[in-house]
């Protein structure tokens, strides 16, 4: 029998286990089902109930996941013995009361997440230290660190007394003052096991945008059939104001003349959706322009709106390799479920190992047996075995935040929302959900690329009144700064050309400096912007850029009808770069069928351009499709 969407709530593989652990989130009155470990990015968030007491594991063999305690509602549960088995596992030599206490993972050394027991009245030479520690937990995670408050470093949640709660966030407050961060409290919830009075538990979240950025930026692509909504519901967020139920919401959004006609998008669009230190969205609700969003927002957040139509997939394509997202949304429609390129916008976002959440939209129009039935589809979907993913459906403000901290730190977890753009529907906890969500990459990664030379891709290209060419894309390595000298290529003769930055600007204000990781457009003043193409790269002159027109990938063929053969012609994305190419060689076969894989050699038919090893590549041919990795890159020459 398969599942309601209740049951779709599912938590992340515990260490070593090879099943998921028990239970998402439980809404307020539900039973504690214990977290487990993530991948890298420092231990689990809390989960525990609202005002009720926790529930202890199961009994071995049970089928089901957590014992509630007495008039609380049962929690989600996993799907399958392995995942009651594998929380058994966790549980083994850990000490024991009457009930079970509830445990998250150890603390990790590494990572955003700190744990801490109790903060009452440090003394001087303590809070400094608690100070110091606090900056490296931001520095770790960019500008923001999750504090759970009653919670010791092995894990166990042990809970605080009121006054106990009170005085350790007034510590915590001042150690934010002393850094310069803002303090929000995410929850507060209840722990209650052999006590005889409650204790109480804090999740808070401190942010402190970092001195060398305006606000932290993560980037959202839009990814989904047409007509399931995706511009309307960037529309809502990002007007803050409903939708009429004929579309009114996204018309601001759209950029050419035929896309207002048959409320389709065909190019690539960019929205901002800002949030202060306090969680409030800023947007452009009461006639607020981008540059005060920018001065009022901590965080921002960039949506990437993409095409859903068929005929568009090669914009879509692009929009994905070349503009970097860190996350994508899947928007699938309620009433139409599973229909048309969402399978095919799903594979793509696998093919490019980018993590996506689903947006299951127009819950308005539908019942709720529609409704269950679309969430169905997914939940099958998202289990096969080519994805391996764990759903959970998010239905409460507590599941809002615990999806957004283990969708950041587990591969496998795929958050799901249920909303409506016309009645605004659960719009809210996906507000909160993406206030909290937290970069992936982490300062070192960060500061690696600051340290190499600049590397912008060109995805865009404009002519501004009184101001020239402009150039928009993302800078991939190092910093560019206004007045910054380089070079851009390659040409069709495969030759880079000098010029130089005169403005910057983000997200529509002015810049100074940009840092790798960030999207931008440049003002070239004037240089001829015949010259300049999609796919070319501005690069400082020191790097010495080699161009190619044959290279070598390891690659896997997706989907063919018959064999794959020398000569064969495709559409090649690496990158911003999208070029036809023929496969020269196939190493050590005379064809490739489907599922089959090999090292293969192409070569451009157009002119040459500019690769890297290690870059991932994507590349179609009507139904063909294929994913694989850039092994060797064979240079036609080099120049300055």
């Amino acid at each position: 029998m398969e599942p309601l969407p209740g049951e779709l709530c599912a938590g992340v593989p515990g260490p070593g286990s090879g099943t998921a652990a028990a239970g998402g989130l439980p809404t307020p009155g539900r039973g504690l089902v214990r977290g487990a470990g993530g991948r890298g990015r420092g231990p689990g968030p809390a989960r525990f109930s609202s005002g009720r007491g926790l529930s202890s594991p199961a009994a071995p063999g049970s089928g089901s996941a957590a014992a509630a305690p007495p008039g609380a509602c049962p929690p989600a549960r996993a799907k399958g013995s392995g995942a009651s088995r594998a929380g058994h596992r966790k549980a083994k030599g850990r000490p024991r009361g009457r009930n079970n206490p509830p445990f998250l993972p150890p603390e990790a050394e590494e990572g955003n997440i700190e744990y801490k027991l109790k903060l009452v009245n440090p003394s001087q030479y303590r809070f400094e230290h608690l100070v110091t520690q606090m900056k490296w937990r931001l520095q770790e995670g960019r500008g923001e660190a999750v504090y759970q408050i009653g919670v010791e470093d092995n894990g166990l949640l042990v809970g605080l007394s009121e006054d106990e709660l009170k005085a350790s966030l007034r510590t915590l407050r001042r150690m934010a003052e002393k850094v310069g961060a803002d303090i929000t409290v995410l929850r507060e919830c209840n722990v209650a096991y052999d006590a005889d009075l409650p204790r109480r538990i804090a999740e808070v979240l401190i942010r402190k945008v970092p001195d060398d950025q305006q606000f932290l930026d993560l980037r959202v692509a839009m990814l989904g059939n047409v007509d399931s909504g995706k511009s309307t519901l960037l529309g809502v967020l990002t007007q803050g104001e409903l939708d009429n139920g004929r579309g009114r919401a996204r018309l601001n959004l759209f950029r050419h003349l035929h896309e207002i006609q048959s409320g389709r998008t065909s190019s690539i669009s960019f929205e901002i959706l800002g949030f202060n230190s306090k969680g409030e969205v800023v947007n452009y609700s009461g006639s607020q322009t981008a540059e005060v969003i920018c001065e009022n927002a901590s965080k921002m957040i960039t949506f990437i709106d993409l095409a859903g139509h068929h005929k568009y997939l090669k914009t879509t394509i692009f929009g994905l390799t070349s503009y970097c997202p860190d996350f994508a949304m899947l928007v699938v429609s309620a009433n139409t479920g599973i229909a048309g390129t969402t399978r095919e916008h799903l594979g793509l976002a696998m093919a490019l190992k980018l993590p996506f959440f689903i947006v299951i939209s127009k819950a308005d129009l539908c019942s709720k047996g529609t409704i269950e039935r679309t969430a169905r589809q997914l939940e099958a979907v998202l289990k096969q075995p080519g994805c391996n993913k764990v759903p959970l459906l998010v239905t409460s403000h507590h599941d809002a935040l615990t999806a957004a901290h283990q969708f950041s730190q587990s591969a496998s977890v795929t958050p799901i929302f249920t909303l409506s753009s016309v009645n605004g529907l659960n719009l809210d906890l996906l507000k909160v959900f993406l206030n909290v969500l937290p970069p992936l990459t982490n300062s070192k990664e960060q500061e690696e690329l600051m340290q190499q030379l600049a590397e912008f891709q060109v995805d865009e290209i404009y002519s501004v009144p009184e101001v020239g060419t402009v150039v928009g894309g993302t800078l991939y390595s190092g910093i560019c700064r206004e007045g910054e000298r380089l070079v851009v290529g390659p040409t069709d003769t495969g030759q880079f050309l000098p010029l130089s930055v005169c403005s910057i600007q983000r997200n529509r204000s002015a810049c100074r400096v940009l840092r790798a990781g960030q999207a931008a457009t440049l003002a070239l003043g004037s240089f001829d912007r015949a010259l300049l193409r999609k796919g070319m790269v501005m690069v400082s002159p020191e790097m010495q850029p080699t161009v190619s027109s044959v290279f070598e990938a390891e690659i896997v063929l997706l989907f063919h009808t018959r064999t794959v053969r020398a000569g064969f012609q495709v559409t090649v994305h690496v990158g911003n770069v999208r070029q036809t190419a023929i496969v020269e060689l196939i190493h050590g076969k005379e064809e490739l069928r489907t599922g089959e894989k090999a090292v293969v050699r192409f070569r451009f038919i157009k002119h040459p351009e500019y690769l890297k090893v290690g870059a991932k590549l994507l590349f179609r041919q009507g139904v063909t499709k294929g994913i694989g990795l850039v092994t060797k890159v064979i240079p036609q020459h080099s120049t300055q």
